[in-house]
């Protein structure tokens, strides 16, 4: 086997078979990591995001993150019960874009195929920056490499990713449970500690002093917190999306992942909260000086600053890195699902090595390192433009789902779930727009549209395509004749020989094509009677038609392609062949020192033939030494 082979199948696993499918199922246990981790990470960012907005209030918008978190876990709690019914209603997999397809029409479809798309990307940018961002609370020198690090992290994830669903679960368990299980121990002796100080603990070490408040609290203020926070709720979706990832009873399974995934970012989320609120924890300004991260302040106050909390900061950072693998996971299924039904090119429909959707991965990595470089890896610049994708998409989803239970017969109860879920969803995305719009969310809008013409464009193209190549009659015999065979000659050598004799084989009417400049010697022309008519009418072959162009500006590509079309219109129902001899190195650098007619040639044919012009390689491979 080739090395080249042996470092493949060490990077990315061995093949997998089509029928190997099946063991590439998940369960549960795996399905956490792979489906939840986006979900979960949240709870890291999600809260500082909130108590970022609420910095000018000083104390008083600490106690505020409270109730602005409970809002939040309300609409969490709606959105769960809302995506149970999705799961049971869809078993082969109910993303946003197939429920609002089949319920609302194609351009709500398309409208959460690309709110979708957006968030997925987002998902990963913030997820890989608000990792790199924990670790510079614990090392603040290495904020001047923030960008280098997390490209870094985007490379790290790209190839476990490529190792396929199965071995993606097993690499991120251990850090996904590492961090609820750290979290959870913190909010455990955090709360324990409230509890025994009556509700004013000391912490364990020193806290930065609460800023002095510069403003007064508003609607408007806690409508921009309320949609902050509501970044915590992002990637829940993403059970829903991939159902058919889990292995049978895949409903079961996957109502048992979601139902823990958001178990887990509930008491992550309360717990923050509260501790912030009884510990007087306020953030930090991200991209000023002495940053430090919320989750940071709160082990430290809570634990001290021994190895728990070096272990606790160490999973923060790998989770939240690792969160990216929630867009890993489910990019890939929709841009498939969109290419289905031809609004994506097809290419997003071929399997890879490991049975994977490969180029939709391809596509996630370009578009989340454009954003990472765009932005410089800082999280609080990616926030903005989060989260609009995400509730556009639920609301869709959920106005979908209203949509299928009415037509399948009423189910009241489950038609109100799902109609509460749409209803809040639908609120909140207009808060998230309005409050986030000048921000950057704009953006986020702008990007949605671009998104929609664009697919639309690509349905277009393969409908002409469908409807240009279709045929609905058996083949006309009276079409089947011999083509016209243009082969273009420079000089007699074995790969003129090569394709004279298969030019022979296909026609009797052969036109070989000599473009004859002032600056070059007639070979070809002068030995024609010799090397080529003599003998094959000797053995009694027709004789090919020598054709000579002058070029007397040394022009030889266009003369040629001039004479290919003329013959094309011309000839009345007559195919035109157009064979191009072309030498084959060895070697990549040896095809510096040939010029490449060839390929110039067939690329101005592609551009300029019509659907009786054929062209046809007769490639000459040159010997190894």
């Amino acid at each position: 086997m080739p090395l080249s082979s042996d470092i493949q199948n060490l990077l990315f696993g061995r093949p997998l078979a089509t029928s190997e499918e099946r063991a590439e199922h998940i369960g549960p246990v795996a399905g956490i990591p792979i489906f939840g981790l986006d979900a979960l990470s949240s709870a890291a960012y999600g809260p500082e995001a909130a108590l970022t907005l609420l910095i000018p209030l000083g104390l008083l918008g600490v106690k505020y993150i409270v109730p602005v978190s409970a809002a939040i876990l309300i609409l969490l709690a709606i959105v769960y019960f809302s995506y149970r019914q999705t799961i049971d209603a869809y078993p082969q997999g109910g993303g946003s874009y197939t429920v609002a397809s089949q319920n609302l029409g194609e351009g709500a479809g398309l409208l959460a195929a690309a709110a979708l798309m957006i968030d997925y990307i987002l998902t990963a940018a913030v997820g890989i920056s608000a990792g790199v961002g924990a670790l510079i609370s614990a090392a603040p020198g290495l904020q001047p490499y923030t960008l280098e690090m997390c490209l870094a992290v985007l490379l790290i994830l790209t190839l476990v990713n490529m190792r396929g669903v199965h071995d993606t679960g097993v690499v991120f368990m251990i850090p996904t449970y590492l961090f609820t299980g750290t979290l959870l121990i913190v909010i455990a002796f955090g709360s324990w500690h409230v509890l025994h100080s009556t509700g004013h603990p000391l912490p364990a070490t020193p806290l930065p002093a609460l800023p002095v408040a510069t403003a007064t609290i508003s609607l408007w203020l806690l409508l921009k917190v309320f949609s902050s926070g509501c970044t915590a709720m992002t990637g829940v979706e993403a059970v829903s999306n991939g159902v058919m990832a889990f292995r049978d009873d895949t409903r079961r399974n996957a109502k048992i992942t979601l139902t823990i995934i958001i178990v887990l970012l509930t008491a992550l989320l309360a717990g923050i909260a509260l501790l912030c609120r009884a510990y007087g924890i306020a953030a930090t300004k991200p991209d000023g000086p002495g940053y430090e991260s919320v989750l940071s302040m709160l082990t430290r106050a809570v634990m001290g600053h021994g190895w728990f909390y070096y272990l606790t900061i160490g999973s923060v950072l790998l989770v939240l890195a690792l969160s990216a693998n929630t867009a890993f996971a489910d990019f890939p299924r929709l841009t498939r699902a969109i290419a289905l039904d031809d609004y994506m090119p097809h290419v997003f429909l071929l399997r890879g090595r490991r049975l994977l959707y490969s180029w939709g991965i391809y596509v996630l990595v370009a578009l989340t390192a454009v954003l990472l470089i765009v932005f410089r890896g800082v999280t609080d610049r990616l926030i903005p433009l989060y989260a609009i994708g995400a509730f556009l998409a639920f609301t869709l989803s959920q106005s979908g789902m209203v949509v299928h239970w009415w037509r399948k017969g009423g189910a009241p109860l489950r038609i109100l779930v799902n109609g509460l879920g749409a209803l809040a969803t639908g609120i909140t995305t207009l808060v998230v727009l309005v409050t986030k719009f000048t921000d950057g969310a704009w953006i986020t809008a702008l990007l949605v549209t671009i998104m929609i013409v664009g697919m639309n464009t690509v349905k277009r193209h393969y409908v002409r395509v469908d409807r240009e190549t279709a045929l609905d009659r058996p083949i006309l015999p009276a079409e089947v004749t011999q083509p016209i065979v243009v082969l273009p000659v420079d000089h007699w050598s074995r790969i003129t020989e090569k394709a004279l004799s298969f030019a022979l084989s296909m026609s009797n009417d052969i036109r070989c094509l000599h473009v004859q400049t002032a600056q070059e010697p007639d070979e070809i022309c002068r030995d024609w009677e010799k090397n080529v008519a003599a003998p094959l009418r000797t053995a009694g072959k027709s004789v090919p038609q020598l054709v000579t162009l002058q070029s007397p500006f040394r022009y030889v590509l266009h003369p040629v392609v001039d004479y290919i079309l003329a013959v094309e219109r011309e000839s009345t129902f007559h195919k035109v062949c157009v064979l191009v001899p072309e030498l084959v190195v060895r070697h990549w650098w040896e095809n510096l020192l040939h010029n490449r007619r060839a390929d110039l040639l067939k690329v101005i044919l592609l551009m300029r033939g019509n659907r009786r012009i054929v062209v046809i390689n007769i490639p000459w491979y040159l010997e190894r030494d």
